[in-house]
């Protein structure tokens, strides 16, 4: 029979109301839960969190550098492990990644940290650094301190994520004082899975690209000549020219990030996948960036 009033919806038994929040959203849960006190209590049920919680958490909690205990001491519902982990990123797998949840839909978010990823010449201390810095949930980060052939690459299996979710990837970095060489030539990203390979995308890693793109800035050391020579160059290797630019974004935690690609992940699907990112066209020298890691996380989630 059909429900004839919201009075008869507020008399349900709390438990069926909170298996009803449970097939929401936790965007949504909290949203209702400003409906009604019944509401409100269901919406704190084991219930709920529980259905908004990845299936496979215990398993990715179990992996915690601290181990599962240090987390779960001070967590006394599962809505307060579903916020703790929205808002404080766990170290996994003996530090070489980060897990959290995006806040809005319960999607799992990773980051790669740079000592995961497969960098050119990063074990040569003439060009890059590993450097310990308080601000980065990592042990170490990556310092560059002087190639001209930039590249890094790094993986993870599409089985820890989401299913039916579109992925971004993200460099995730932080300048020096003096940062040099990202000026003249702009990167290439792309994503690879499971036999796909997204089109290439053009990056820049200036940190002041955007500004110097918007006011026509060029630096100094630049003449006509080279600029033709750069001309010349993307013709050579067939650059496209109409493509789009990802800058660099200021993140709220303190660092930067550029959009490196996007990828659906859909059900079952098993395979790495593999972001690339590589500067090895222009061959000047480039140094001054500090390199967090690649973030994993879903995309269509962000403008909500």
């Amino acid at each position: 029979m059909a429900v004839e009033s919201c009075g008869e919806i507020y008399a349900l038994p709390e438990d069926c109301i909170a298996n009803a929040l449970s097939l929401t959203s936790p965007k949504d849960a909290c949203r209702l839960s400003a409906v009604a006190s019944t509401f409100r209590s269901a919406c704190e049920s084991d219930t709920v969190w529980d259905r908004f919680l990845p299936s496979d958490y215990r398993d990715i909690i179990s992996r915690a550098v601290d181990g599962p205990d240090s987390l779960l001491a001070n967590i006394h519902s599962k809505k307060d492990l579903y916020i703790h982990l929205c808002d404080h990123p766990l170290l996994i797998d003996g530090g070489g990644k980060s897990f959290s949840l995006e806040k809005l839909s319960g999607k799992k978010c990773f980051m790669i940290a740079a000592k995961e990823l497969s960098i050119v010449w990063g074990d040569s201390p003439e060009y890059w650094r590993w450097i310990s810095l308080p601000e980065s949930r990592f042990a170490e980060v990556a310092e560059l301190l002087n190639v001209c052939w930039f590249e890094m690459h790094g993986k993870i299996s599409t089985k820890m994520l989401s299913p039916r979710t579109n992925y971004a990837a993200y460099l995730v970095f932080s300048c020096k004082s003096r940062t040099y060489g990202f000026e003249h030539q702009p990167a290439e990203a792309s994503i690879a899975a499971g036999g796909y390979e997204s089109e290439k995308r053009t990056i820049c890693l200036d940190p002041e690209g955007e500004q110097r793109q918007r006011y026509q800035i060029v630096p100094r050391q630049i003449g006509s000549m080279y600029r033709r020579f750069l001309g010349a160059r993307r013709q050579q290797d067939d650059v496209p020219t109409e493509r789009k630019t990802e800058y660099p974004k200021q993140r709220s935690d303190g660092w930067m990030e550029v959009e490196l690609g996007e990828y659906f992940v859909k059900e079952g699907q098993d395979c790495d996948l593999k972001v690339s990112l590589m500067e090895v066209n222009g061959g000047n020298w480039k140094s001054g960036l500090i390199i967090q890691g690649f973030e994993i996380r879903p995309k269509e989630c962000e403008d909500n």
